[in-house]
């Protein structure tokens, strides 16, 4: 039992300030509370399961910088798409919104987490432990994780309660964006060394045509809202 809560307290503190929590406060501009619970509490789950399982064998399978590169491109497609919602648009969504919420917020969360610090220190556990302790060392890693994550989706709401029609998507886009950039900064690192000016060149290339869609959708939402 003190194995037990050693590791989900060290899970909770490991999560505090990460990026899927910032993560999550961007989704609520975006998805249903209870489709960010199901949708980020399932990624949690099957990250923590192939972290304690097979988290040594996936990260030989798939290249890093390839797992980095997608996630940035869904970072900067996210971006996009809350930048592009009009003003005022709510859950219920229209036809624009997605019609697999849970869906796409377990596979953005899940490429977000996928090899983050977390996912390494349940690997760490598991592998100090032994297989005899897997199942207690994968719920408390989920726990701590989704006890941390929570605090994310709460922040998010109470943000939308508060903040004028149009803010928490500007928000959403700003926070993917970052985290498009630097993830994308990060692939390229893998991909063609850190020490070299193509990762940035790249990266910067990659920023600037979405920096240039993002404009082309910002003036089209004033030719429409001018009309």
């Amino acid at each position: 039992m003190a194995l037990f809560f050693t590791i989900l307290l060290t899970m909770f503190i490991a999560e505090m300030g990460d990026k899927t929590q910032l993560l999550l406060v961007a989704m609520t501009s975006r998805f249903k509370l209870l489709d960010i619970i199901i949708g980020s509490a399932a990624s949690i789950l099957v990250l923590n399961g192939l972290a304690v399982g097979v988290g040594s064998l996936i990260s030989q399978l798939i290249p890093a910088y390839l797992i980095k590169i997608i996630a940035a491109l869904a970072f900067f497609f996210f971006a996009w798409s809350s930048l592009s919602r009009d003003d005022g648009e709510g859950e219920s969504g229209g036809g624009k919104e997605t019609k697999l919420p849970i869906l796409t917020v377990f596979g953005t969360f899940f490429l977000a987490e996928l090899g983050d610090k977390t996912q390494l220190t349940a690997i760490t556990f598991a592998a100090n432990e032994g297989l005899s302790h897997a199942f207690s060392i994968w719920l408390a890693c989920s726990i701590g994780l989704f006890a941390a994550d929570i605090i994310g989706m709460l922040v998010g709401y109470l943000l939308k309660s508060k903040m004028p029609d149009g803010f928490l998507n500007l928000l959403a886009s700003v926070i993917f964006t970052i985290f498009g950039f630097t993830t994308m900064l990060e692939g390229c690192g893998l991909l063609f060394g850190t020490g070299t000016t193509l990762r940035w060149v790249v990266t910067l290339a990659v920023t600037l045509v979405f920096a240039g869609l993002c404009l082309w959708t910002f003036q089209s939402k004033k030719k429409r809202s001018g009309n």
